[in-house]
């Protein structure tokens, strides 16, 4: 399994929100500045968290985006989830694609075992795990 662009834009672009999480909504301009992301690529993905409502738009000259829940709701898995689709490693691990042959696998354990490890790490780390650390590192920058 390989994290696409979009699914680690999206990761950045929430993280952004929920380290500026100050209730003033924040323009996506300012995001794609911080994060070093084409403003255009980001509306695309903002497109899709926003239809997830997992963000709410704000319109107006002082619009711009907030986060619909706290940064405690939303875990990695469910980020990645909603902009990657499944996170198995292979088809036949996924619920609703089950292979023909997977009582005759030798390989469909190291598959499930693959599948189990990647899901108990993005489903327990949160956005406010992933903002914590990052205030952190920020308060490590010396001039």
């Amino acid at each position: 399994m390989k994290v696409s662009t979009k699914g680690r834009y999206a990761l950045h672009l929430m993280l952004d929100l929920a380290i500026h999480n100050t209730g003033e909504p924040v323009c996506l301009k300012e995001i794609a500045k911080r994060q070093g992301i084409s403003d255009k690529y980001l509306e695309q993905i903002i497109s899709v968290l926003n239809k997830a409502k997992y963000v709410k738009s704000v319109r107006g000259a002082q619009g711009g985006y907030i986060l619909a829940r706290k940064p405690e709701e939303y875990t990695v898995g469910m980020i990645l989830r909603l902009t990657e689709g499944s996170l198995a490693p292979v088809p036949c691990v996924e619920e609703d694609d089950l292979c023909d042959k997977m009582h005759e696998c030798a390989t469909l354990m190291v598959w499930q075992k693959m599948n189990d490890a990647i899901n108990e790490v993005v489903d327990h780390i949160t956005l406010a795990d992933l903002a914590e650390i990052e205030l952190q590192h920020v308060g490590d920058y010396v001039i």
